[in-house]
């Protein structure tokens, strides 16, 4: 979070409410960040608005510059910017879908989590991030070398965070039930699941310097204890990261991210494995 250099801010006009540039601006008073504003419009004329808005924010020492673009959809306007600009993270605000839009069409927000290569941080409430609490929900089950950087890049994001915020850093990670039928003995009894979950979050509570209270290993679907436990706890920030599935199997299943993005009542930064954001960035550049 201290590296990222240029943010870029998706404005609303028609929102008074800038929850996603009260996020930008607390994160650039920290980092001095270069704030990027954009507004997607294809029919509406907003340079007065933006003009305004770069003096206010000029004034109040924000290095700022901004630009309205569109480019087939907001998801894909968003991503050719961010490329272009070389912003390190995306705030957006997030509002939810029509029930009955969101069964039958793929929200943009979604498309925006999945597609985009930068982090993406999705602004829910207006609740203060200062002194509050920072998730960061990790899945320990994927042990690989790859899932092993994304759950050090998500406890480390969420550690800078709480330490913009004078917050406190708690980890999440959900476990399977136990299955008799499993092949590792391992996962046939909850007391070696928890045991192993417990052990694969040694490295970076010792790092971080995460107290046991402050880790929640529990057994349950990730897309339900998510929520629960950011509500039972009144998180400010959710720290998660993605896979970014795409195609039929993204359709059917989604991602977890993707999932708890309407039941999460908090605002939630996605962060997705290295070699993801390179296929991205390539996709990008071959428009």
């Amino acid at each position: 979070m201290q590296a990222i250099r240029s943010i870029l801010v998706v404005m609303e006009p028609k929102h008074t409410e800038n929850l996603a540039l009260k996020r930008a601006k607390l994160i650039a008073g920290v980092t001095q960040s270069h704030l990027h504003l954009l507004v997607c419009d294809k029919k509406s004329d907003h340079s007065a608005y933006l003009s305004d808005l770069t003096s206010v924010l000029n004034s109040e020492g924000f290095n700022i510059s901004s630009q309205q673009a569109w480019d087939d959809s907001q998801h894909q306007t968003i991503i050719n910017v961010q490329q272009a600009e070389g912003c390190g993270l995306v705030i957006k605000q997030h509002f939810p879908d029509n029930p009955l839009k969101k069964a039958l069409l793929t929200p943009g927000d979604w498309k925006l989590l999945r597609y985009c290569p930068a982090p993406v941080l999705m602004v829910k409430t207006d609740k203060p991030w200062t002194g509050s609490i920072i998730l960061a929900a990790v899945d320990v089950g994927n042990a690989d070398g790859e899932h092993r950087t994304l759950h050090t890049g998500i406890v480390s994001h969420g550690f800078d965070i709480a330490t913009l915020a004078k917050g406190e850093l708690h980890v999440l990670t959900a476990y399977p039930a136990p299955m008799l039928s499993a092949a590792d003995p391992t996962f046939q009894l909850k007391e070696t699941i928890e045991a192993r979950y417990r052990e694969q979050c040694k490295a970076f509570q010792v790092e971080y310097e995460i107290s046991p209270e402050r880790l929640h290993i529990v057994e349950g679907p990730a897309d339900v204890l998510i929520p629960q436990t950011a509500r039972r706890l009144n998180v400010g920030v959710t720290v998660i990261g993605t896979v970014a599935r795409t195609g039929l199997s993204g359709a059917l299943i989604g991602n977890t991210a993707e999932v708890i993005l309407d039941s999460l009542e908090s605002d939630i930064l996605v962060l997705k494995p290295d070699d993801i954001i390179d296929h991205l960035e390539e996709l990008v550049a071959q428009r």
